[in-house]
């Protein structure tokens, strides 16, 4: 974080304003969010010679995250292998009666899944837009300007905290990329629609030297009605301890509820733990209805780029990022303008060719699977099937759909109409002991 500090600019001075009628100026961009999708954003723009101001509220905290990312993300985004905590090469899934599927028979020789802490990430990602010539402003953006025309310029108003003391200040812009996450106010500001979010709640549990040698290499998701109504709990290992959390829309008041739920389920083998934080924050369901208004982009979590069923958002959120920033500086580029239509062409429909497909799977596995133990039990029996796993992290840790298998294919949907008959009355039965267990708790 020193670093990060030391190439931060003070905002409490700085008014930038843009002329449309400046020859060859370079594009000015306000990034507001720092995280893997804005510092994406922010160094792709930098590094195409924009202006780029990257906006972060909060540069020394971190969005609760599970923290893993696929592998093909540390070549693509050039992440150093120092920042990875863990290189998990086991992945056990457990269903509501504890049938456990372990995912280890079919990761490559090699492959592994990559865990980071994200203060470390998003840190990491922000200091290289910076040396790419991004500028950091600490601040909290509170409203926006639109413009009258479409030549004037956004007005970004927010209050820097990188000096002495708080300071109003403003800044004009050719364009915003809106990277602040599933609450954001940017997409407020431009009318981007509301969409549903979940809340993800997690404890970072210090372990027992003994108890952490469990989880070396080793990453657990829990899945069942008292953990989540819709989604899953984890234990994911970190550096010195590990990130034990669920998620849910369908509960969100009842989420300490479903918190102790995975402490049960995960029961001895995080005994002992002492808790070091504790941490909550909104997660998108859905992309939103509008991701580019006029001359604002959204990217990650304010986009609503988070997939269903996996709940995995880093990777989608750098990658939205990159693409929208690239898009923004190449039309500028090209035209000397940046336009609605322009952003629509270079990033929403580079991006929804390439990843709406995945989102509309994923969508679709969540609402078969997820919906009682019955869909959870068969989903962990289908997930044992050495087919579907192969097919799994090759999709996963490379981020491209795996090829159709006909012959397969026709096999795992037998076997999986299969599993859901038989996990009908199992499902049934574990829903009805939980049930009891609740009422004499």
């Amino acid at each position: 974080m020193a670093t990060m500090s030391a190439a931060c600019h003070s905002p409490a001075r700085l008014s930038v304003s843009c002329s449309s009628s400046a020859p060859g100026r370079p594009l000015r961009v306000a990034v507001v969010g720092g995280g893997p999708a804005g510092a994406s954003a922010a160094e792709a723009l930098a590094s195409a010679g924009a202006q780029a101001f990257l906006l972060e509220r909060s540069p020394a905290g971190a969005k609760p995250c599970g923290g893993a990312i696929p592998l093909c993300m540390l070549d693509e985004f050039s992440i150093p292998l120092g920042l990875v905590d863990r290189r998990v090469t086991r992945m056990r899934v457990l269903s509501p009666s504890n049938l456990a599927a372990d995912f280890s028979r079919a990761i490559p020789p090699g492959a592994h899944i990559p865990m980071l802490r994200r203060e470390v990430l998003d840190s990491f990602l922000r200091t290289r837009a910076a040396d790419a010539g991004a500028t950091l402003l600490p601040g909290l953006v509170t409203s926006l300007s639109l413009p009258a025309g479409p030549t004037d310029p956004y007005l970004v108003h927010y209050i820097s905290s990188g000096g002495p003391s708080p300071t109003r200040s403003v800044l004009e812009v050719d364009a915003i990329v809106g990277a602040d996450g599933a609450n954001s106010r940017v997409a407020r500001e431009v009318g981007a629609g509301d969409y549903t979010t979940a809340i993800a709640f997690q404890e970072r549990i210090r372990l027992p030297d003994k108890e952490m040698a469990y989880y070396d290499d080793l990453a657990e998701m829990y899945v069942g009605g008292d953990v989540s109504p819709d989604f899953y709990g984890w234990v994911f290992p970190k550096c010195d301890h590990v990130a034990v959390g669920t998620g849910t829309v369908a509960a969100k008041p009842e989420i300490k509820k479903l918190q102790s739920g995975i402490r049960a389920r995960a029961g001895p083998k995080i005994a002992g733990g002492r808790v070091i934080k504790v941490e909550a924050h909104p997660i998108p369901e859905h992309p939103r209805p509008r991701r580019v208004v006029g001359r604002v982009a959204l990217v990650g979590d304010a986009a609503g780029y988070v997939t269903r069923c996996s709940g995995e958002g880093i990777y989608f959120a750098a990658k939205s990022g990159r693409m929208c920033g690239q898009a923004m500086a190449k039309e500028w580029r090209l035209t000397g303008a940046v336009t609605e239509a322009g952003i629509r062409r270079g990033y929403l429909r580079r991006w929804d060719d390439e990843f709406l497909l995945t989102f509309r799977f994923l969508d679709l596995l969540q609402r078969v699977f997820y919906g009682d133990n019955a869909g959870r039990e068969a989903l962990v029996e289908m997930c044992a099937d050495e087919h579907v796993q192969r097919r799994t992290f090759d999709c996963y840790l490379h981020k491209r759909m795996a090829p159709p298998e006909p012959w397969a294919d026709l096999q795992l949907l037998w076997r999986t109409a299969g599993s859901m008959v038989r996990c009908s009355v199992l499902g049934k039965e574990v829903q009805r002991l939980r049930q009891l267990e609740m009422m004499q708790a």
